[in-house]
């Protein structure tokens, strides 16, 4: 196997150290999901780097929020907002329809973590219907944005956000949406990190001549909204917080847990790389039983599923 890519970074690094020492002037930058959660450090670190970031969110009062503080810490309107529901593809082409010009960095960070059974509004699975299909939707329908935000030499970037959950499950072919009535939230939740992975390796493959790539992103444990479906029980059962609600200190902070994100975005060592699944700010090693909370397993890397993921996903958008 060849050697693994590598940054000078590592577990604990912030976002705003991963983004330091950037011009990210005249960059253009979507991050869905930022009104709260790592999406808001995300959207932080690269701002404060001169990038001209849209948070693009459902609820567009926390949005506002958060972009006025960044922009009141960068001391300039850098930051923007877009009404995005990723539940909803009508809100989804809306605000693809409301896009002009260039994209040089998109990073789908938003996303919905063991949620009891939920349906989108095309009456899909919510959790890969929101965490895959209403990105895959947005990444397909801003192509000629990213493509025109490579024209000056350097491709433009697609960042996935997975998660170690990916190990719960492959794509489900036979039925991802659960309508067999045997829906297992992390099993569900698994599946999708799965597609988020495989969505990266689909993407390079088919984008890398129009100068676009992608790579997918483990962010870490984290405690953030994205819990909002787990009981505290759930959680102390985890290790993930004591009885006092207080995390585990091996938990990332938000700043930690946004930092290869942000390296996926605007990394040196990546520059023409896609396809990589990303962890601890470097490409992620094969996946052992032994450290089973790190690692890649093969099924989230696997070309021949990344083709077939993607030909499923045109054909489910293109109905709904």
């Amino acid at each position: 196997m060849s050697s693994l890519i590598t940054s000078p970074f590592g577990y604990r690094t912030t976002a705003r150290e991963a983004a330091a020492g950037h011009d990210l002037s005249g960059r253009r930058m979507i991050v869905t999901g930022a009104a709260s959660g790592i999406g808001v450090e995300t959207a932080r670190a690269l701002a404060l780097q001169g990038a001209e970031v849209t948070i693009a969110a459902r609820d567009l009062g926390k949005a506002q929020a958060v972009g006025d503080s960044i922009n009141r810490e960068a001391g300039a309107s850098r930051v923007r907002i877009g009404k995005l529901d990723l539940a909803d593809l009508g809100s989804v082409r809306s605000f693809v329809s409301t896009w002009m010009g260039p994209l040089h960095v998109l990073v789908n960070n938003a996303g919905v973590m063991a949620s009891p059974l939920m349906h989108t509004a095309q009456n899909f699975e919510m959790q890969i219907g929101a965490n895959h299909l209403g990105h895959f939707a947005l990444t397909t329908g801003l192509a000629g944005a990213l493509e025109a935000g490579a024209k000056d030499g350097r491709p433009a970037r697609v960042v996935s956000l997975s998660s170690i959950g990916h190990r719960r499950s492959d794509i489900r072919w036979d039925d991802p949406h659960f309508r067999k009535g045997d829906y297992e939230k992390w099993t569900s939740y698994g599946q999708s990190k799965t597609a988020n992975a495989l969505f990266a390796v689909g993407l390079t493959a088919r984008w890398r001549d129009r100068g676009v790539l992608a790579n997918a992103v483990m962010p870490g444990g984290i405690i953030t909204p994205l819990q909002r479906h787990l009981s505290k029980e759930e959680q102390i059962g985890f290790g993930w917080i004591d009885e006092n609600g207080v995390p585990n200190p091996a938990m990332k902070t938000p700043e930690q847990g946004a930092a290869t994100s942000v390296w996926a975005a605007i990394g040196p060592e990546l520059e023409g790389v896609g396809g990589k699944y990303l962890e601890n700010c470097a490409e992620a090693a094969p996946w052992k039983a032994e450290e089973p909370w790190s690692g890649v397993m093969p099924h989230a890397l696997d070309p021949g599923s990344a083709d077939r993921l993607w030909d499923w996903s045109e054909k489910e958008i293109a109905g709904a």
